[in-house]
């Protein structure tokens, strides 16, 4: 039977593409190396190239210099999340750095040169942890220039216009109200406009320019549930729809007279594209998660990174003429001689006539299977059939295991009614959807439900914590990956740009301290008896590693069983390969010890 390492793609990627300006190479980070590093590949094949040789930096976000001779990144140190800025040429032997200043956090624009060049686009805190500007820096002067948000909003720059005058700025106060904001690129001086106030405070985020610079494409739930894309036009503000789906529309790119979107269709991408008013015929592709998208014109090619349940992400063109074809493969030992398991959507009855979509893995062969209840991270995110964790989920199907993974409230993807029911409310809904997951999954025949173990990161390990805490289930093992365990504290202890946020999505320290305890695990820790495994990142800046150590304290001084390891070169997620394997290959030793009656 194969190892968990068998089931390890080559590779890993972040979520970033950069096509070049020439439409004949794609720059990409990988970690083929143990770390993330940035790398090219031609768009025509042909072996990759490594650029960057780091040693304890991530590459996380790509752009090439519109002259296509080099490019900008932006790399963090240990998972800090305080990310610095680097320009590398092709022929460079190692990266320049081209940011000053304290540590920050430093997010490039999403198209954040001016058509020379001269002129580069991103986003810092430097100034004020607590405020996240704009700052347009001159390359050639070596000077900058800065524009500062107004109060409460986060800004995020996102695409300097074809005519290289104007900048669109995301303005963030939640993941559900987000403004879009225009920036004169010619005259820092003036105030940033909020091109969408008259449309309310609801979710405008801006995509990419038209290609004469009148207006722009944005993303919006102004017409319902569900986010569609929209024309906004400069000229007198007019906001239209021209893709609008029983799903959420997540993302668009353009080029020219082409424009390409992608439809999250329960977990699923669907691509969608026009050339003008005519619809393209794009290329199938396989059932999966479109992770990144790049454009050329004429969308010949179209560049994109794609995740399945059954091979995991992948660099791929979509070509009009020539099909689908991948151009990396990353597929590990196990995928060759075993048949990977696909989930089956399902949906499952929840509290006020709520239903709840999820994903059910059945192992192949006879049951009952024991099952792990997969929590996914964010809130604000979705469980969708992509292959995660490592190839831990095929590892453990090829064990027996069973995998449940349920979008329970918070969850996007279903609505934005759906998602916000967890804003201020961590450990409410969301917890009743887990309650049902596992009434549920004890109804099914081929399952085991007196054997079921619960796992999640980040927000998902708060959620697999306050499963075990308090739900009265005979839980046989959990697993918490940067799981929270008070939101007092986490609440208090946020990245210093998301103290709104967090006041808006999970409350005040401060203001709303009695709730928030009464909603966190620690509070019930003394109920929670099931073997727990618990993994953490100590330069972990999201979820501190004071949320981990206080609730192992805690439960060993019960003599709970409790492992605990703690990374100490890394942060929210591992950004170096060999701790992430070495810790999805102990989680699954733990799950399998104790779901299998110790046989691994």
């Amino acid at each position: 039977m194969p190892e968990y390492r068998d089931f390890v793609p080559q590779q890993g990627f972040q979520p970033t593409l950069a096509l070049s300006p020439d439409a004949g190479t794609v720059a990409y980070s990988s970690n083929a190396s143990g770390h993330f590093d940035l790398w090219t590949i031609q768009v025509a094949g042909g072996e990759p190239r490594q650029l960057t040789r780091l040693t304890d930096q991530a590459v996380r976000q790509i752009a090439w210099v519109p002259d296509g001779k080099s490019l900008v990144f932006t790399a963090d140190r240990d998972g800090d999340e305080q990310y610095r800025i680097y320009r590398i040429g092709l022929d460079d032997e190692s990266p320049t750095e081209i940011s000053s200043g304290p540590d920050c956090q430093r997010i490039l624009a999403t198209v954040p040169f001016d058509t020379e060049g001269r002129h580069l686009v991103y986003a810092a805190n430097d100034r004020d942890a607590t405020v996240q500007d704009v700052l347009v820096r001159d390359l050639a002067g070596e000077s900058e220039r800065r524009v500062t948000p107004p109060p409460g909003v986060v800004f995020e720059p996102a695409r300097v216009s074809p005519d290289g005058r104007w900048l669109l700025t995301a303005g963030f106060r939640s993941n559900t109200q987000i403004a879009t904001y225009l920036i004169d690129l010619h005259d820092l001086d003036t105030e940033p406009e909020c091109l969408t106030a008259a449309y309310g405070d609801g979710l405008f985020e801006p995509g990419p320019w038209m290609a004469d610079s009148s207006g722009f494409f944005l993303l919006t739930d102004l017409w319902g549930e569900f986010t569609v894309a929209a024309r906004y036009r400069l000229s007198d503000g007019s906001l239209e729809p021209f893709a609008q789906h029983d799903w959420d529309v997540e993302g668009i790119e353009a080029v020219d007279d082409t424009i390409l979107w992608s439809v999250n269709v329960d977990g699923r991408s669907t691509l969608h594209a026009l050339d003008g008013d005519a619809v393209l015929s794009l290329p199938d592709i396989p059932p999966g998660v479109v992770k990144a998208l790049a454009l050329a014109p004429g969308a010949d090619p179209a560049v994109a990174l794609i995740d399945t349940a059954i091979r995991p992400s992948e660099i791929a063109v979509l070509d009009p003429a020539d099909g689908f074809r991948y151009l990396t493969d990353v597929r590990p030992p196990a995928l060759h001689v075993i048949e990977p398991v696909e989930p089956e959507p399902v949906v499952y009855p929840a509290s006020a006539g709520r239903r709840v979509h999820a994903l059910l893995y059945r192992p192949h062969g006879p049951g009952p299977h024991p099952v792990l209840l997969s929590i996914h991270g964010g809130p604000e995110a979705q469980e969708r059939p992509a292959y995660p964790r490592s190839g831990l989920y095929q590892h453990l199907l090829d064990q027996g295991i069973a995998i449940f993974a349920p979008n329970i409230a918070g969850s996007t993807g279903y609505g934005a009614t759906h998602q916000k029911l967890i804003y201020r409310n961590w450990g409410g809904f969301d917890l009743d959807d887990l309650d049902h997951a596992a009434r549920y999954l004890q109804s099914i025949p081929d399952l085991d439900g007196d054997r079921i173990a619960v796992m999640g990161g980040s927000y998902g390990g708060f959620a697999a914590l306050s499963c075990l805490a308090r739900l009265p289930y005979p839980w046989a093992a959990g697993v918490s990956l940067c799981g929270p365990s008070n939101l007092v504290t986490l609440a208090r202890e946020c990245p210093p740009t998301w103290k709104h946020f967090v006041s808006t999505v999970l409350g005040d320290p401060d203001l709303d301290a009695e709730a928030l305890t009464q909603r966190s695990p620690i509070t019930y820790a003394d109920a929670i008896t099931a073997p727990l495994f618990v993994l953490q990142g100590a330069r972990d800046p999201r979820v501190p590693r004071a949320e981990s150590d206080q609730l192992v304290t805690r439960l060993r001084a019960r003599g709970v069983d409790v492992r605990y390891e703690v990374f100490e070169d890394e942060g929210h997620g591992f950004t170096n390969r060999n701790n992430e394997l070495r810790a999805y290959e102990e989680i699954s030793q733990f799950l399998c010890s104790n779901l299998l009656d110790g046989k691994v």
